[in-house]
């Protein structure tokens, strides 16, 4: 074989290795067929993304021309969700929504985008008038499912106003007295750094919060529920940040099996993580944003 030919075989091997997909050029096709009847193994043509991320370009460079179009912007904002980008298709969809409050793919597009964050009650909200002004089959089967969600929340909101008017009841009850310094020793043991903490009561909660307090620590209070599709997707995540971030404290509350501790930071939808530093409020996350969440955490926590 000629020498020339050989080496431009090597460079065409070499760039195939570096660029499977050009296997799948048609032209090449009695290569690749070869390639397979010596049993090797090619990797699959990405398709979706390149093909949705194509989509956002054609639709953005069609909106640069035509800004007051309420349907581009409610159709960029259907790929945004294909692309797992629920505030992006929230941003949109709101666009749309503001050039026609009419436009049902807007409703439909911001409904589904709010129950990938876990906002139920506001996901339930929007696909309900998408339903009035333009019922599809896709809106049916995502009321299925926020509809049990946004109700437990729901059940979740009384719990809460029946344990405040209890709260308000007992007001005239002495406080408990602060823990002695035996306890605060436990209870500073009691945090496991690189770990999530499972919180069932509320006297536990109290426990850990003083303990994050003393040791000017960053406590994050992440509230969740097995029910909860978006939680469990962001669940494995809060557990690789807490061995990431080793001294922070992660806490996590399930709401069905601590209402009181529920009620008592108004807990509406799930997941929500609220950031605590000594003993106050400072930050919060709702809906399963995990680079918000770990943005935030980075701000509050410093080096780690």
């Amino acid at each position: 074989m000629d020498i020339g030919k050989v080496g431009e075989l090597k460079e065409f091997i070499e760039a195939c290795k570096s660029n499977p997909s050009l296997l799948h050029t048609p032209s090449l096709s009695f290569f690749k067929s070869y390639l397979l009847s010596l049993g090797a193994r090619i990797p699959p043509q990405p398709k979706s993304v390149s093909m949705l991320d194509q989509a956002l370009d054609l639709l953005t460079e069609a909106i640069l021309l035509n800004p007051h179009s309420a349907i581009l912007y409610a159709t960029r904002a259907s790929v945004f969700i294909k692309l797992k980008k629920p505030n992006a298709a929230i941003r949109d969809a709101d666009t749309a929504l503001k050039i026609n409050p009419d436009s049902a793919k807007g409703y439909k597009i911001r409904g589904l985008s709010r129950a990938m964050l876990g906002l139920w009650k506001e996901a339930l909200t929007d696909l309900h008038v998408a339903s009035k002004i333009d019922y599809d089959e896709e809106i049916g089967m995502a009321l299925k499912k926020v509809e049990p969600n946004a109700h437990k929340i729901e059940e979740h909101r009384k719990k809460y106003e029946r344990l405040q008017k209890q709260k308000e009841q007992n007001r005239a009850q002495p406080k408990k007295q602060p823990q002695d310094e035996a306890q605060d020793k436990d209870a500073l043991s009691a945090l496991k750094d690189g770990e999530v903490i499972g919180i069932h009561s509320v006297g536990d909660l109290e426990t850990k919060l003083s303990a994050a307090s003393k040791t000017s620590r960053l406590a994050i209070l992440y509230f969740t529920a097995t029910w909860c599709g978006p939680c469990r997707y962001i669940s494995p995540l809060y557990t690789s940040l807490a061995g990431k971030y080793r001294r922070v404290v992660f806490i996590k509350v399930d709401i069905d099996k601590a209402v009181d501790i529920a009620a008592r930071w108004n807990i509406s939808s799930v997941p929500t993580f609220f950031f605590v530093k000594n003993g106050k409020e400072v930050d919060s996350v709702v809906g399963a944003d995990k680079n918000t969440l770990e943005r935030k955490i980075a701000q509050h926590a410093g080096p780690f």
